[in-house]
């Protein structure tokens, strides 16, 4: 029986969400990547309450940059914000996703930028 993409993730990323869950002094800093652009958000699952957000669509600062890089850029954004709230650690949701490419420059430059996970 072959599984589309779509259902091969959304088995992962249910797999993965049993585990991992967001609180508001450890929130889960969730990846979202779509074909052009990508999207991270620190979600506190307790209350359901978006805490920090920052994505490549309609930034111009990254516009004219790769994939990669506009994903390390999203990556060190949220990092910025997460630590204006007050937030150093967090829990990582790749959602599905493979720890790879753009997953991976994202989370590597949020650790840069001053995140712990």
């Amino acid at each position: 029986m072959a599984f589309s993409k779509l259902k091969r993730r959304a088995k992962i990323k249910r797999r993965i969400r049993k585990k991992i869950s967001g609180t508001a002094s450890l929130p889960r800093l969730t990846v979202f990547r779509s074909n052009k652009q990508i999207y991270a958000q620190l979600v506190d699952d307790v209350n359901g309450v978006t805490l920090a957000a920052a994505s490549s669509f309609k930034n111009k600062a990254v516009s004219d940059k790769n994939k990669s890089e506009q994903a390390s850029f999203v990556g060190k954004e949220v990092a910025e914000k997460a630590l204006k709230a007050g937030i150093e650690k967090v829990v990582f949701d790749r959602n599905g996703y493979l720890y790879h490419g753009r997953v991976k420059s994202l989370a590597d430059s949020a650790r840069e930028g001053g995140l712990k996970f």
